[in-house]
């Protein structure tokens, strides 16, 4: 059935792209700003100082605040040639390949364009996310300091077919292999055939946000305090709604202060995490978490997160960290750094959709989606 409400304006433009003669960017590109950690941004330093860790989570240098680090590195990179823009507007496909947890071969492919920003629900383009006003000021600083996209938002297309239109039947123009060994390939797309097809696509269907709602709302903010035309859309990697296209973990909860959670769940012990069912971390031991039916009721969403929500609402004594994978909770708890951690079960893609169409919106950091596109395999220079 043909969608006949609001729809989002998705379109080609001309990318800032790093200019290795042979199109590998492995020492270049970094992962988003949110999962990298102080080791990782030093390693990624060490590796090349063009690295775009260097803007995309910049660090004090010279007597400069971090912010103005950013903007001079950003300009110097591209006065110097190490950055150059792309001669005409393109929609980029890209797809990263990888093996999930039961070494199954997968891949995701999208493609990177420039997304008309509307207020959620104006234009179909569906949040599925609260935000914290802490990471949206830093990310705003740094909008204003560079005037760039310098990473994608991922939107979710609910459009069938977007990845057949997207040509990768030839080499890459650009290519990285990350530390976790997940190949990241684009494809630049001029042919002006392909492009009418990719934005149609992209425009018959809502849009559902899945990752990057601080930058999505950070760049709302910057228009509407900017208002040039550039600040009027925000770089975005659209992805088909599949779950063959799609890989999607939790993120997990690391709790210090006094943790006591029997009120509102029943615990049972337990050897090992348990699967299929929420867990309790401590030095002391594991338990499996079944909320109780009050919490349940209690909770906004049919999600891990939100029954959670319940009980720390309650906990104000408790401060929470988030972390994604199960080794690196326990391990937090184990050297310390954690007084507990509870283990969460992924929301589906059929939830992600359901919140968004419903114009709800699941707790922070609910949703980890793998593997994260890579910042720098394109940037948008919000003034051409």
């Amino acid at each position: 059935m043909l969608h006949t409400g609001p729809v989002p304006r998705f379109e080609p433009f001309a990318a800032v792209r790093y200019t290795t003669p042979d199109g590998r960017v492995d020492r270049l590109v970094a992962p988003p700003y949110d999962v990298i950690s102080p080791e990782d941004r030093a390693r990624l330093v060490a590796l090349d100082e063009h690295n775009a860790v260097r803007i995309e989570l910049p660090a004090e240098e010279g007597g400069r605040d971090r912010y103005e680090v950013a903007a001079d590195l950003w300009r110097q990179w591209r006065a110097d040639g190490v950055l150059a823009d792309d001669d005409a507007a393109s929609f980029y496909a890209y797809r990263m390949r990888f093996t999930d947890e039961t070494g199954r071969a997968r891949q995701t492919l999208g493609v990177l364009g420039a997304l008309e920003l509307s207020r959620p629900g104006e234009a179909g383009i569906l949040p599925h996310e609260r935000t914290t006003s802490k990471d949206k000021a830093d990310r705003l600083n740094l909008l204003r300091a560079c005037r760039a996209n310098l990473s994608p938002i991922w939107g979710l297309s609910l459009a069938p077919g977007l990845s057949d239109l997207l040509p990768v039947d030839r080499a890459p123009d650009a290519q990285a292999t990350d530390e976790h060994g997940v190949a990241h390939e684009l494809w630049r797309i001029t042919d002006q055939s392909v492009i009418d097809a990719v934005r149609a696509a992209v425009g018959a269907e809502p849009l559902v946000i899945a990752d990057g709602h601080h930058r999505y709302e950070t760049a709302l903010a910057f228009r509407d305090e900017d208002g040039s035309p550039g600040a009027h859309a925000v770089l975005a990697y659209v992805v088909e709604l599949s779950d063959e296209q799609l890989a999607v973990g939790p993120i997990h909860r690391l709790l210090n202060g006094p943790v006591d959670l029997s009120s509102w769940f029943d615990m049972e012990p337990v050897d090992e995490p348990a699967a299929g069912s929420m867990s309790l971390v401590t030095r002391d031991g594991l338990w499996r978490l079944t909320a109780k039916p009050a919490t349940a009721d209690a909770a906004e969403a049919d999600l891990d997160s939100s029954r959670l929500d319940v009980a720390l609402a309650a906990l104000p004594n408790v401060s929470v960290r988030f972390q994604h994978g199960v080794d690196l909770v326990v391990a937090a708890v184990e050297k310390g750094d954690a007084d507990a951690a509870v283990l969460l079960r992924p929301a589906t893609v059929t939830q992600i959709a359901a919140t968004g169409h419903g114009g709800e919106r699941m707790p922070p950091k609910t949703t980890f989606f793998f593997p994260k596109p890579r910042t720098g395999m394109v940037f948008r220079a919000l003034d051409g």
